[in-house]
């Protein structure tokens, strides 16, 4: 459940949500523990909203049969379970600067590359799920990749 859950469409969006808080909540100074805790709220707020609007909307009549309200409400959980996941990375980073393990700046900017790289890796593994060659997996990479190089990109110009 858990491969299942961090492969999926969900996962892509919690990683560019997670590096969207990151670059505007890190702006002006901000300390990795205040980075960190908009982060997991935000997320956790989006996670609990995403599940909700899943399990309403997965219940009810499917092709003929009955969709229970738990067998909706597990479902949505093992879809929604990426957004959730995909943050995890990035705030142990962000964890990391909250103990002056490593110095703030870093830390945010060190958090968001993460982001980068957590998007290229879902990006290829999607593409190598569906038997591409490794010319494409790449590509696939690369494309997700690009939505957190944008958000980065954002950021230093807006600084």
């Amino acid at each position: 459940m858990l491969r299942a859950s961090f492969t999926t469409e969900e996962a892509v969006y919690g990683v560019i949500l997670v590096a969207g808080m990151i670059a505007v909540s890190g702006a002006h100074g901000a300390t990795s523990l205040s980075v960190f805790w908009t982060v997991l709220v935000t997320v956790v707020v989006f996670w609990l909203a995403h599940l909700y609007a899943g399990t309403v909307a997965g219940h009810g009549l499917d092709k003929d049969r009955i969709v229970g309200l738990g067998e909706s409400f597990r479902h949505a959980l093992r879809r929604s379970l990426g957004l959730l996941l995909s943050s995890l990375i990035p705030l142990v980073i962000l964890l990391l600067g909250a103990g002056r393990l490593i110095n703030d700046r870093l830390t945010i900017w060190l958090a968001l590359w993460m982001c980068v790289a957590v998007l290229a890796v879902l990006g290829y593994i999607a593409f190598r799920r569906r038997g591409a060659p490794w010319y494409i997996r790449l590509l696939g990479a690369l494309t997700t990749a690009a939505f957190g190089i944008v958000i980065i990109l954002a950021k230093a110009l807006i600084h």
